[in-house]
């Protein structure tokens, strides 16, 4: 602040207009002076204009650069809606001059443009010590690559699971949660909560979750007991009975919710590091960390969920040893001596399916790449709508059809499950989802079906919807295969391509091309044959 002459009653103002009369020998000097003194005046600030110079006096700031907003997690973190998918940074282009470089082992599932974010380099920059096979749809586990050195700080290297552990693979299949808690006499052994329309033991709950989203039941397991102690504690203390998992909602304070809410940031984190649209964590605070490159998707998946309500320092605790991967081990033993590798083969590629109506029939394409059961966390999904006579939930007799031969592995709450190798079992190989099959005349679980062979009729069963359709999805050992990738959803030729947000995309066969709408337009149909 300026200094101020301090305030005095008697100080004068000077009245508006009133004037001394200056003397007679001061009236001459500025009469001369007068006219030089603003003839300099003239000319100095003429030459100050000049070629764009700054005015005198001014001082010229540079544009302030517009403040980077870092969102904060929200004290309730609203449920996942239809919003733009995350897009990787742009690549860096190729090095020109020479850098520190470092060797790094490729793992099951890792691609060049995603190595490429993890590592903040150029793909073309990534070497093989044997060379890339072309062919290839991911890159074989366990080469020899050579990448530069262009991080500063990174987190965590510490791997506290394999990816097996946090998809629902063969491994995770025989794992009983509800005997589990049952056997551990803690407060999920007592607890009954409603979850997929059904009262439900805390256990089966668990087991529920994980089926519908592809997750290891012990991981939810483990998670459940690290955060609240729900699993051998009898009486965790009262602010832990809701909001188990310790993620904030809105309305989500049940257990069936925070389950939910957790396979959601989970996938978030496991499929956002696969596709290299996840490269640094954002914490509560709003403070920012890049994740180390070399960490697997299981591990940063399990990372990024503590991120989601922890500070730095708790969160560093949480994924280190002595931390959930201690939990993890004291109930289950080693994680790493039940992997899985590769989950994803290199030379993966999806077996001929066709649309999932029968031919000559008109039905709509009313859902571009989308949740895989529902909103958020991997696009891998698709939807389809029957034509209709009225909006809504509104019965319908069309039938939805095997894109594929097959074995009907699960058959329930309105979904269906094709096995496409016939082993019977969910977790590995090929598995078509369907969802919301209603129960009238819907094919039961333990039958085999040819292509084009009545699956069932589309509604609003199982899951979340708001009209009557079918959603349907792709897995490969439990992993959820996004629609737009290496290996898109490809349904009697028609390619499907991700669309600036969620449930919007195309569908294109050569010269033809089909967007996603929920309207039903006719620009929307579809049909086998066309």
């Amino acid at each position: 602040m300026n200094k101020r002459k301090p305030y005095s009653p008697r100080r004068r103002v000077p009245t508006l207009g009133a004037r001394s009369e200056p003397s007679g020998s001061n009236t001459t000097w500025l009469l001369i002076i007068g006219p030089v003194f603003v003839i300099g005046l003239l000319v100095f600030f003429a030459r100050s204009y000049v070629a764009g110079a700054n005015p005198v006096g001014v001082t010229v700031m540079p544009p302030a650069a517009s403040a980077t907003f870092t969102p904060r997690v929200p004290l309730h973190t609203p449920d996942p809606t239809s919003t733009r998918r995350p897009r990787p940074s742009p690549s860096p282009t190729a090095l020109t001059t020479q850098v520190p470089t470092q060797l790094y082992t490729t793992q099951s599932g890792d691609t060049l443009p995603a190595l490429a974010a993890h590592f903040g380099v150029n793909p073309n920059d990534i070497k093989g010590l044997n060379g890339f096979r072309t062919s290839a749809t991911t890159l074989a586990s366990g080469q020899l690559v050579v990448i530069p050195q262009t991080l500063g700080e990174v987190g965590p290297g510490y791997k506290i699971i394999p990816d097996s552990e946090l998809i629902l693979t063969g491994g995770g299949t025989g794992f009983n949660p509800e005997a589990f808690a049952q056997e551990m006499g803690g407060y999920l052994a007592h607890y009954k909560g409603f979850g997929d329309n059904v009262t439900r033991p805390g256990g089966d709950l668990i087991h529920i979750v994980a089926q519908n989203y592809s997750l290891n039941p012990r991981l939810l397991m483990a998670l459940l007991e690290y955060q609240s102690g729900w699993v051998t504690h009898p009486s965790p203390a009262p602010e832990l009975i809701t909001d188990s998992l310790r993620l904030p909602h809105v309305y989500k304070h049940e257990f069936y919710g925070q389950l939910t809410l957790a396979a959601y940031e989970l996938h978030t984190g496991y499929y956002g590091w696969r596709a290299g649209t996840l490269t640094e964590l954002t914490f509560p605070n709003g403070e920012t960390l890049r994740l180390d490159p070399t960490l697997n998707a299981g591990t940063v998946a399990v990372q990024y969920f503590f991120s989601r309500m922890m500070n730095r320092t708790e969160w560093e605790y949480a994924v280190s040893e002595s931390g959930l991967a201690a939990t993890y081990y004291q109930f289950f033993g080693d994680p790493f001596a039940r992997a899985v590798d590769p989950l994803l083969p290199p030379d993966l590629t999806q077996p001929k399916l066709e649309l999932p109506f029968m031919p000559g029939r008109t039905w709509y394409f009313s859902g571009g790449p989308h949740g895989a059961w529902e909103r958020g966390g991997v696009l891998a999904s698709l939807d389809f709508a029957p034509r209709a006579s009225e909006g809504g939930c509104a019965e319908s007799f069309e039938w939805a059809t095997a894109m594929a031969p097959g074995l009907i592995v699960r058959s329930e709450s309105g979904s269906v499950l094709l096995d496409l190798d016939g082993d019977g079992r969910e977790a590995t190989g090929w598995v078509i989802l369907y969802l919301h099959i209603a129960d009238m005349n819907r094919i039961p679980a333990g039958q085999f079906v040819e292509t084009g062979d009545r699956i069932g009729h589309p509604s609003c069963e199982g899951g979340v919807a708001t009209g009557t359709h079918i959603h349907v999805a792709r897995k490969y050992n439990g992993e959820w295969i996004p629609a737009d990738g290496l290996i898109p959803f490809n349904l009697s030729g028609w390619v499907a391509r991700n669309g600036e947000r969620e449930y919007l995309g195309t569908l294109t066969r050569g010269d033809l091309t089909v967007e996603a709408c929920s309207c039903t337009s006719a620009q929307t149909a579809i049909a086998i044959g066309e």
